[in-house]
């Protein structure tokens, strides 16, 4: 008999299971409890229960312009990743060419690139450039970062889709733009929203490439990493990091409702 089938060998999973659950879950129970705590030192046992941290970083206007530049970079950065993207895949999984997996590993790339190595690289290349750090140089770096996430959100989903839609579509007289705006998209959208969801929150939540090419304006992530500096800020970062959690659980939920969309839509188009 299978040891991980008899009776200990399923207990033995079972709490296996416990502790990665307790391991990974924990310290956000932690910092969710410490964002309510009524005193500024996260000690145990808790002083009180208090909305003060959120209301001081509400009114915070460094907070909040951290957060509304990561916002518009991870938007911009986005859609610049999952436009690419889409062109990338439509010719991976569309078009027969030499060098098809050499082309594939080269966008696939930075998966396996450390950030670090990467951030330094973009920054002397935009050196030699003569291209000053702004927000620009930082959309770049997260657009190549992104752009390995998105391909391997949308492949799948175009893999799926029959050639001969495309095909059926030419022989009525339909341009290659027609067809992809009125076939290919609709039937790929729900993963085309999937990839912006989660470039986005790669994009958002990046620190080492934004720390080399940022400029003058810091995105959230490196704002606070500067503000644990002061212990005085540790309340209001560990509110604000709160709310960030929560939104992006909220991205990642909505990314998993759009992959589920796009398979019904894809077992009714089989069925049909």
């Amino acid at each position: 008999m299978d040891v991980a089938l008899s009776k200990n060998g399923a207990r033995l999973l079972r709490v296996f299971f416990t502790l990665v659950v307790v391991f990974l879950y924990a310290p956000i129970a932690i910092l969710l409890i410490f964002s309510f705590n009524k005193s500024a030192v996260p000690t145990f046992p808790l002083s009180g229960f208090t909305l003060h941290w959120y209301r001081e970083f509400l009114g915070n206007s460094e907070i909040k312009a951290a957060l509304e530049t990561s916002a518009i970079i991870a938007a911009v950065s986005s859609a610049g990743a999952v436009v690419l993207g889409v062109l990338a895949s439509m010719a991976l999984t569309r078009r027969f060419f030499r060098g098809k997996a050499a082309v594939s590993a080269l966008l696939l790339s930075p998966l396996v690139i450390p950030y670090v190595v990467f951030g330094i690289s973009l920054l002397l290349l935009f050196h030699t450039l003569g291209v000053p750090r702004s927000l620009l140089t930082v959309v770049i770096g997260h657009i190549v970062i992104s752009l390995p996430y998105t391909i391997l959100v949308l492949v799948p989903r175009l893999d799926q889709i029959d050639v001969s839609l495309d095909e059926a579509a030419f022989d009525l007289g339909a341009s290659r733009l027609r067809t992809f705006r009125s076939i290919t998209l609709p039937l790929i959208l729900p993963a085309v929203v999937s990839a912006f969801l989660i470039a986005f929150t790669t994009s958002f939540d990046e620190y080492a490439v934004a720390s080399f090419v940022v400029g003058t304006r810091v995105t959230f992530p490196i704002y606070l990493y500067s503000a644990l500096r002061f212990p005085s800020q540790l309340p209001q970062v560990i509110a604000v990091a709160v709310v960030v959690l929560i939104l992006s659980l909220a991205v990642v939920v909505a990314a998993e409702v759009g992959r589920r969309i796009a398979e019904r839509r894809f077992a009714s188009l089989e069925i049909d």
